[in-house]
């Protein structure tokens, strides 16, 4: 992963990078850092490149990556399927092998519609003075732009930085529609930014059909997008969404109580037909996280010989629920048996309980233990017992059942109000922005905490002070998308129908890249780390786009069963118990920030914390 940026001008301006996006560029990559600058009299333009990589396979391969013609690459990404990629090589070099034999944009698009995994690029075709740029297929590698309002200046980089109050933010993310070619020579000549779409398409779609939303917002008076004249585009990397609605009569129609139990799951798994859907999940799912696992820094390799080596290379983010609860199954089969996994829990501090009276009319005190020589200490653990804390410790006792001889660190990062609020200004504003909404603010703060891995765990029965240096962080996003995990799904469900029910499906995935995936991947590569998404391997998301929504889930069924019903058929199989039907909790509730703050506030209100002054 890396940290990327290209400043392209037009204008006598010189191409700068500001202070503070430079310094989040590097947080994102501090292995190697370079700037090239190239600049071209005829036509008239001027572009930095800056690059800042975080070692994850290969040699370190410094960037902006040049050939022997001067084509230049910025790469953040990974390539887990598409293009073949030795164990010994790295991707960066290997993508612009790739690029440089193309002759014109269908060999572009084709190259970047074959590959598997996340990435986000700009590449420079020196022959034709084209700057090419975009996203993958869901947006899982972040990429903003800005536009200069007064002279024609574009910066594109992985992260930016929060204006101050009295400045209107100019950056945008760029839309993970397609991929996207600025033709420099049409700049110079029209004084402008003509940027043309090379947009995604699906096989049976026809593209003079094909409308992508591929606008962006706030483009100055010189600026343009438009879909490119030659009609290229590439291929859609998953199948489309099965949109059937004729769903049968369910099988568990006798199901009506809140109280469920595991048999309810085992009856499901005597169904041949359920058994064969919950098989092809966990082989699409396990092979997913082994790309994933196996894709690690050469920095510490293992020995298994003398086991000195066994610091965890892969964490999780957990809650002990059944979406990270399933990823850290899969990850115990293919990480050695040596080497120790991370299990990150956040919580924010809860505020203090006054003590508990069993009637103030009948001036009753409340009953403490005198002998208990450590109530202090007892009472300041407590303040961080919240919900996905206490699913965090049930989900550790069930995975040190399924294998007691893996070092399972489960990692108890606390965060009082005052570290949240200096953290926030200090680091996490910057990365969140430009989202900035309340739930960017609850999640953003979360997942930085926790991708820090900063906490305290337990060594030889006695808890210490711990750190994570993982570099490979795994978390569960796209499993409630795809499987109708959230409760709008089951009010969706209820007012609409399996019909409402699929088209919330498919706007969720849809949507996915601008809610989630560009703030989650800027958050937690911010502490030179990189975010694996499982759930959103092409070919996991190809496999439950084929299954109608009935074989995914069944909101006619108690919350804890119905929603995510395959995934926690297949949490069973895999041997999980009690948290195959744990119900879902949102992050900002299990960890409880969202009761740090206004409790009237709205997800999708404004957040004014996330202003840096």
């Amino acid at each position: 992963m890396c940290g990327i940026c290209c400043v392209v001008s037009l204008s006598p301006r010189s191409c700068v990078l500001a202070d503070r996006v430079r310094t989040n560029l590097i947080s994102r990559g501090p292995d190697h850092s370079q700037d090239v600058t190239k600049t071209v009299m005829k036509p008239d333009f001027k572009c930095l490149f800056s690059a800042h990589v975080l070692h994850m396979k290969g040699s370190l391969t410094p960037q902006p990556l040049q050939d022997s013609a001067g084509n230049l690459l910025l790469w953040n990404g990974e390539i887990f399927g598409g293009l073949e990629v030795g164990p010994e090589e790295n991707d960066t070099i290997v993508i612009l092998q790739h690029l440089s034999v193309q002759e014109d944009s269908t060999g572009i698009c084709r190259v970047f519609s074959r590959v598997r995994g996340p990435w986000a690029f700009v590449y420079y075709e020196v022959a034709k003075h084209c700057i090419w740029f975009g996203r993958d297929y869901f947006g899982r590698r972040s990429l903003l732009w800005h536009s200069d309002p007064e002279v024609v200046i574009l910066t594109l980089t992985s992260v930016a930085s929060c204006p101050s109050t009295s400045e209107q933010s100019q950056w945008h993310e760029v839309p993970a529609a397609g991929i996207y070619r600025l033709d420099l020579n049409d700049c110079a000549q029209s004084k402008g930014l003509i940027i043309e779409v090379f947009p995604w398409v699906n096989s049976e779609d026809h593209p003079s059909v094909h409308t992508p939303d591929y606008t962006w917002e706030d483009l100055p008076a010189y600026a343009t997008v438009m879909p490119n004249l030659s009609g290229v585009f590439l291929q859609s990397p998953v199948c489309p969404m099965n949109m059937s609605t004729s769903a049968p009569e369910r099988h568990l129609g006798h199901v009506q109580s809140p109280q469920l139990s595991l048999e309810n799951l085992e009856e499901l798994l005597m169904q041949s037909e359920k058994v064969e859907r919950v098989k092809q999940l966990i082989e699409v799912l396990s092979e997913a996280v082994r790309r994933r696992v196996q894709s690690l820094p050469c920095s510490r390799p293992f020995t298994d010989q003398s086991g000195t080596n066994d610091e965890a290379d892969i964490a999780v983010l957990f809650s002990g629920g059944i979406d990270s609860m399933i990823l850290a199954v899969l990850a115990d089969r293919h990480v050695p048996a040596g080497k120790s996994i991370d299990l990150l829990n956040v919580a924010f501090k809860l505020q203090e309980a006054k003590p508990q009276t069993q009637s103030s009319k009948k001036g009753k005190k409340p009953k403490t233990d005198p002998t208990d020589e450590h109530q202090g200490d007892h009472n300041l653990t407590r303040c961080f017992d919240v919900p996905d804390r206490i699913t965090g410790r049930a989900g550790l006792l069930e995975l040190q059942h399924l294998n007691p001889e893996r070092q399972w660190n489960f990692v108890e990062i606390n965060v009082t109000p005052e570290e949240l609020q200096r953290m926030r200004q200090e680091r996490i504003s910057n990365l969140v922005h430009p989202l900035d909404t309340v739930l960017d603010d609850s999640i953003g703060c979360a997942v930085w905490f926790a991708a820090r891995g900063v906490g305290m765990a337990m060594d030889r029965a006695e808890q210490k002070l711990y750190t994570s240096n993982a570099k490979v962080v795994l978390t569960g996003i796209g499993a409630d998308e795809q499987l109708a995990g959230y409760s709008r799904h089951r009010v969706r469900f209820k007012s609409d129908g399996v019909e409402g029910l699929v088209k919330e499906l498919a706007m969720e995935l849809s949507r996915i890249s601008t809610r989630n995936l560009g703030r989650d991947d800027r958050i937690i590569g911010d502490h030179g780390k990189e975010a694996r998404f499982p759930y959103l391997d092409e070919d996991v998301v190809s496999l439950l786009n084929q299954l109608p929504v009935w074989e995914k889930a069944d909101l006619s069924l108690p919350r804890g069963l119905g929603e995510k019903l395959l995934l926690r058929l297949a949490a069973r199989e895999l041997g999980l118990g009690p948290s195959a039907i744990l119900p879902k909790r949102a992050m900002q509730f299990g960890s409880r920030i969202a009761k740090m703050e206004n409790r009237r506030e709205k997800a999708s209100d404004k957040c004014k914390r996330l202003n840096t002054e």
